[in-house]
């Protein structure tokens, strides 16, 4: 990979932290001096627009709060490495949807007030595939609610993405809880998102694995919420999420990627708690406002799945959205997938564990 393109993934991964966020961070974490690279370049990089993030705090700070999100939002979760993110991609054409994109949460503390210049900027430096899994991708291209709050507090998913070596710690401490620091956040992040997309919009759709654990936050603030829960044999996830940690820990992370084995027994276990928090909460979410998807359907006939999704919920706006969803599925057609292996011992090591879980 070259060096500008090197940096230009880690930017778009995780640069433009604030600073008070990456301060938090490093009271519960220690990074290595090996990973002064990337250390530098998200302190640089946050210091950089902080400024101007309080420009958009104090000119945006009314309409933020004028914002009336619809109460009603569709919710794509599940384990990672699930299909959400091909969902999030069929839904996010539909032209009545308005969700995450990466023009906003490559830096959503400015997006509002630098939306002009953001979407050129990316269109011209953003590599063309993701740099974890070589999938297609783009600025206008949907994007989890995770990597754009990441920016906003330190009690995300991502802290263990930052720092791999502390990545149970860290999903126990941020995701299977919900501080008040993350609801403040989060609910700030939707309404950038309302602000920055939904203009003409009526749908929302918010995709965020994390919010597999987090059921009860989203009721509490949107009762009316729709739930899309993707299933995926946890084999194929859990080797693939590894794959994926390996190098998105090369990438951006902050201390040493631990080894293959470890992060395998890791993934393993905190896909159990994940699951574990979704069913502990399942009861709470009507039986209209549920939908499970299996991952393997809606790679076989994306078209039929997304529109059964349709028809489950009722939305109407399936004429407007089948043809840029039909060219999207197309667009996916051209697309050769990396191949998923993992060292060998660590295949083995995984077989086992699943082995004893069954």
């Amino acid at each position: 990979m070259e060096w500008a393109e090197l940096v230009v993934d880690r930017i778009v991964a995780t640069g433009f932290i604030r600073p008070a966020v990456l301060w938090r961070g490093l009271q519960h974490c220690h990074p290595s001096p090996s990973r002064w690279e990337v250390s530098a370049l998200i302190s640089l990089s946050g210091l950089l627009v902080e400024p101007l993030a309080w420009m958009q705090s104090l000119l945006f700070a009314q309409r933020l709060q004028r914002v009336q999100l619809p109460d009603d939002p569709i919710v794509v979760i599940g384990h990672w490495r699930g299909g959400t993110t091909y969902l999030h991609q069929l839904r996010a054409c539909d032209p009545t949807v308005a969700t995450a994109r990466n023009t906003l949460t490559v830096a959503p503390q400015v997006a509002l007030l630098l939306k002009p210049w953001i979407a050129p900027l990316l269109k011209a430096w953003m590599t063309r595939v993701r740099p974890i899994d070589a999938v297609p991708w783009g600025p206008d291209d949907p994007q989890e609610d995770e990597l754009g709050l990441a920016r906003l507090t330190f009690d995300t998913n991502m802290g263990g993405m930052a720092f791999p070596r502390d990545y149970l710690a860290n999903f126990r401490r941020h995701v299977l809880v919900t501080t008040r620091a993350y609801e403040r956040q989060w609910l700030t992040f939707c309404r950038l998102t309302w602000l920055h997309d939904g203009a003409g919009k009526s749908q929302w759709v918010i995709k965020n694995p994390v919010h597999t654990a987090r059921v009860r936050l989203v009721l509490k603030h949107f009762p009316r919420a729709r739930f899309v829960v993707l299933r995926r044999s946890p084999v194929d996830s859990i080797r693939s999420l590894v794959q994926v940690k390996q190098r998105l820990g090369a990438l951006v992370g902050l201390q040493p990627v631990p080894d293959p084995c470890t992060q395998v027994e890791e993934t393993v276990t905190a896909r159990a708690e994940l699951l574990a928090a979704f069913e502990s909460c399942r009861a709470l979410i009507p039986a209209e406002q549920l939908l499970e998807l299996d991952h393997d359907d809606l790679i076989r006939q994306p078209l039929q799945a997304v529109e059964g999704l349709y028809t489950h919920f009722g939305l109407t706006s399936w004429p407007d959205a089948r043809g840029p969803i039909e060219a999207r599925i197309d667009q996916a057609g051209t697309y050769v997938a990396d191949p998923v292996r993992l060292p060998l011992q660590a295949e083995h090591h995984l077989q086992s564990l699943m082995e004893e879980s069954a």
